[in-house]
């Protein structure tokens, strides 16, 4: 639906300005892999969690995530909101708004977000529910293959979401609490467990990889993150049969440089893999930008175990979780 010059309709978003790259996105749809499909969502699920439970939804409700630098948008409708993840600089009506922090907003107030502070992505969460039609029960952009969110694509100018429920008497504003803030603050290294091609890279290449910081590259996006840095040879020159991938594996190309696989990755890859970011360190990638420094830290199947488990353990901390 687009705006038509008439006044804002009730229970919607306008998009007035969309920003660089601004998707619907929720937990998106696992375990389609063997069909092909990857999983999309939130780019940094974490921060999409937190957001909605500041404004009363479910932690997996979709949102509008925006990327590096963030839209301008126009509420139809008294509602809660919350901007969770990377400081966009945002502000309701000149009114400065800070991150980690739900507010209420009054029919016909415009959010403006600028560009991105610190880290790439900021996540709008309302009180509410996106009227978006879900895909394989997930409301979560796909944009490789134009499937989800609103229209399966993008938002562009002149865009008018629907949202339901836009309910303002849940809870007043409130704020994430500093500690739980500080541990999930921006770090540069991410923990990875060895990958299943591990063993064709010799010792010295292996060590070049953990010891090495690498650059997130221009051309990085939901499909994978590309670093550069020193060259990364395996020990064999073999062509590889094409297998199934994970969420998060880190290939290595012909060129020797990384890919870690992201959100919309294929599901499908012949380039060996010398490791794999743990589950409890994906949401870290989702606030790389292009330029910033990788580098990685090799741990334990069970360290891996115990960092996932000690995440959701602080997720689900209740109230815990809010000043």
């Amino acid at each position: 639906r687009r705006v038509r010059g008439a006044g804002i309709q009730m229970n919607s978003i306008v998009v007035e300005n969309p920003g660089l790259l601004t998707t619907i996105q929720d937990f998106g749809r696992p375990g389609y892999g063997p069909l092909g499909i990857s999983p999309s969502g939130a780019a940094d699920p974490v921060a999409l969690h937190l957001g909605n439970l500041l404004v009363g939804n479910e932690a997996g409700a979709a949102a509008l995530e925006m990327t590096l630098l963030g839209g301008n948008f126009v509420f139809g409708s008294d509602t809660v909101i919350a901007l969770a993840g990377s400081d966009f600089a945002a502000s309701l009506n000149g009114r400065p708004l800070e991150t980690w922090h739900s507010y209420r907003v009054a029919s016909g107030e415009k959010l403006v977000a600028s560009a991105t502070k610190d880290g790439a992505r900021c996540y709008l969460c309302i009180a509410g529910t996106l009227d978006v039609k879900p895909f394989l029960g997930s409301a979560a952009t796909h944009l490789l293959s134009g499937l989800g969110g609103f229209e399966g694509r993008a938002l562009r100018k002149g865009d008018v979401i629907p949202f339901r429920d836009p309910i303002t008497t849940r809870r007043g504003e409130r704020r994430l609490s500093a500690s739980v803030a500080d541990k999930l603050r921006r770090r540069g290294v991410l923990r990875v467990t060895e990958g299943p091609q591990s063993d064709i890279f010799s010792a010295a290449t292996t060590k070049l990889f953990y010891e090495s910081a690498f650059r997130v590259t221009e051309d990085s996006n939901r499909l994978g993150l590309r670093l550069e840095g020193p060259a990364l040879p395996s020990s064999t020159v073999t062509e590889m049969i094409t297998e199934g991938v994970s969420l998060g594996a880190i290939q290595i190309t012909p060129a020797g440089q990384p890919i870690i696989l992201f959100v919309e990755q294929q599901t499908t890859g012949g380039y060996p893999k010398i490791a794999n970011v743990i589950g409890a360190d994906m949401f870290r990638i989702g606030q790389l930008r292009p330029r910033d420094s990788a580098r990685f830290e090799r741990v334990s199947m069970s360290q891996a175990r115990a960092a996932w488990i000690e995440l959701q353990q602080l997720l689900a901390s209740g109230d815990k979780l809010f000043a």
